[in-house]
């Protein structure tokens, strides 16, 4: 059984936020939630300014401490190593968002995708009501929905309960990579089995030295960062150029 990991090449990725809007149309996300995201600080004095752009998403930790304790199992382990969410048996409690320390677990407390419900026109007599624009489009919660993420997970998560990324399992099952990673177009992704020695995630991570977010928890993350930009930071190769 296969391992999966991602590996960022922090010096390939341009900030163009691909990464996010195709997260976004894969996977049906709602406003306000962000199973692709980002870290960004601005450091230094003038002139002596740098900027730091960080893609984040879920870590599939190894020992993930939001599968640790919830109660009802909704959130759990597949063999592969993805952390996976079961909406249908989630109770709502919020304990696996507390409990990440990466911050990258939502919870609903609304309907998703409200604004399409509304009926009102924006202008009386003079535009369309989403829901009047949803009807037009063919749409029937949302304009653009894909209806093959409901393979695995719900289409559209209800509200009470919580979401984040699940590294697009319905295509990882049919050996397709994730979708960020598809649309990435710096190929600043890499998405593979860590177990393989000879899958190009492992050849990075043998060739680069890598950083992983908050490693000091032992969480053991699987998503893994190489060839940072910043000079107190460096990263160089293990024998590579």
């Amino acid at each position: 059984m296969p391992r999966y990991a991602m590996v960022i090449d922090l010096q390939r990725c341009v900030g163009c936020g691909a990464c996010s809007i195709a997260c976004r149309n894969e996977n049906n996300v709602p406003d306000g939630i962000f199973w692709s995201n980002k870290i960004t600080e601005t450091v230094g004095t003038f002139p002596n300014v740098r900027y730091h752009y960080m893609p984040t998403l879920c870590n599939h930790c190894e020992y993930a401490p939001c599968v640790r304790g919830c109660p009802t199992r909704a959130m759990h382990k597949l063999d592969n190593g993805i952390t996976m969410h079961d909406p249908d048996k989630c109770i709502g409690c919020k304990y696996c968002e507390f409990n990440c320390p990466y911050g990258v677990i939502y919870f609903n407390w609304d309907n998703p995708h409200k604004f399409w419900r509304d009926e009102k026109e924006m202008i009386k007599d003079g535009t369309a009501s989403p829901r009047e624009t949803l009807a037009a489009s063919g749409g029937k919660s949302i304009p653009y929905y894909n209806p093959e993420r409901n393979e695995t997970l719900r289409g559209i998560r209800p509200k009470g309960v919580v979401e984040k990324c699940t590294f697009c399992d319905h295509r990882v099952r049919k050996d397709m990579l994730p979708y960020c990673v598809e649309a990435c177009p710096a190929d600043a992704r890499i998405f593979g089995d860590i177990s393989d020695p000879n899958s190009d995630v492992s050849k990075l991570l043998g060739k680069f030295r890598s950083s992983r977010l908050r490693q000091e928890l032992g969480t053991h993350p699987h998503v893994f960062y190489i060839r940072d930009f910043n000079p107190a930071e460096n990263q160089p190769t293990k024998g590579g150029v």
